[in-house]
């Protein structure tokens, strides 16, 4: 518990999993570092696990560490890897060896009669505190407001740990700001012992009052041939330094998010939407060399760092969506 995630690799030799017994043998599932750079939930499972000293934690705790080799350099994922949380079943990634792993470790899991799953993030840009679940069920509703109002739905980018494990029992995504700030550790340790004391999941539902939920309509990427600026500098697509405050602010139509090259073809950003289908022209457009937004709409994950932008997204585009009502057994 005092090894820090810069150093797991010299204990670990890559994606492990740990047991902790516990009074309720029903199994917590966490996972960490899926990507490399994203240290709040190990940060907050040490600071957990240390609270407890030598006393028996009330629930079984099922920890995967993630990826360690990445964690080494401080970076989401190698180059030459796969993003850990795109490989898990329902992935559209080539097969590997983290897709077998993980296939294998589903399967494992089935007969463990989780309680929970949590996977817990972080972010580059600025952003508030949120969970995400990738189902409108009123168990998953209830674990994601246990960790505040803010909630996100989304079934894009497929083979993300959260998805695979829904099938299993109820999950949640843990976005916990910037990694290193001591207030995304301390509320992800808060979280994680709340799920550990759980008796039961509730499955009531939720007064509408007690949500604000929000649906992912899009993912937003930079096309690999155009080139990004932050700080003014001739480029493809030149954004602001400050795009990142942008986050979780509902934006209207004609909302400038950067300007253009007008040289450049075509537009340099391509958005997709659940399905994977290209939407760009229902969300952009370019005006008087501008990259302008068409329809209300409100980003998540902006970044300011161009390694991430190149790697995962620039961004997500979300819709606020009413609470689904509940069926008769409570679910949805």
């Amino acid at each position: 518990m005092d090894i820090e995630a810069r150093q797991l690799h010299r204990l670990l030799p890559g994606p492990s999993l740990l047991e902790f017994p516990g009074q309720d043998p029903r199994p917590l599932f966490v996972s960490v570092l899926l990507h490399g750079n994203e240290t709040t939930g190990w940060e907050a499972v040490r600071a957990l696990l240390k609270s407890y000293g030598h006393k028996t934690l009330p629930r079984t705790l099922l920890l995967l560490i993630g990826n360690v080799a990445a964690a080494r350099e401080g970076l989401r994922r190698l180059g030459n890897q796969p993003d850990y949380n795109r490989v898990w079943p329902g992935t559209t990634l080539p097969t590997s060896a983290e897709t077998a792993l993980t296939a294998e470790l589903v399967e494992l899991m089935r007969d463990r009669h989780l309680f929970a799953s949590v996977d817990v993030h972080n972010n580059t840009g600025l952003n508030p505190h949120y969970a995400c679940v990738n189902r409108l069920d009123q168990r998953f509703f209830r674990l994601a407001t246990l960790f505040g109002r803010l909630v996100v739905y989304f079934s894009h980018p497929k083979g993300t740990q959260s998805a695979a494990f829904a099938t299993l029992c109820p999950t949640v995504t843990l976005e916990c700001g910037k990694s290193g700030q001591s207030y995304g550790t301390e509320h992800a340790m808060k979280f994680l012992d709340a799920c550990l004391h759980l008796h039961d999941m509730p499955d009531h539902p939720l007064s509408p009052q007690d949500i604000d939920l929000y649906h992912t309509v899009a993912q937003v990427v930079v096309g690999e041939e155009a080139s990004i600026s932050f700080d003014g500098e001739p480029a493809d697509l030149r954004l602001d330094a400050r795009l990142d405050h942008l986050n979780f602010t509902e934006l209207a139509p004609g909302a400038v998010l950067g300007t253009l090259d007008p040289d450049y073809p075509h537009l340099p950003v391509l958005a997709r939407n659940e399905a994977g289908e290209n939407v760009t022209d229902d969300f952009f457009d370019a005006a008087d060399g501008r990259l302008v937004l068409k329809r209300h709409a409100m980003p998540s994950m902006l970044t300011l760092d161009t390694r991430i932008i190149r790697q995962d997204c620039l961004c997500y585009l979300m819709e606020r969506m009413p609470l689904p009502a509940a069926d008769p057994a409570g679910r949805r």
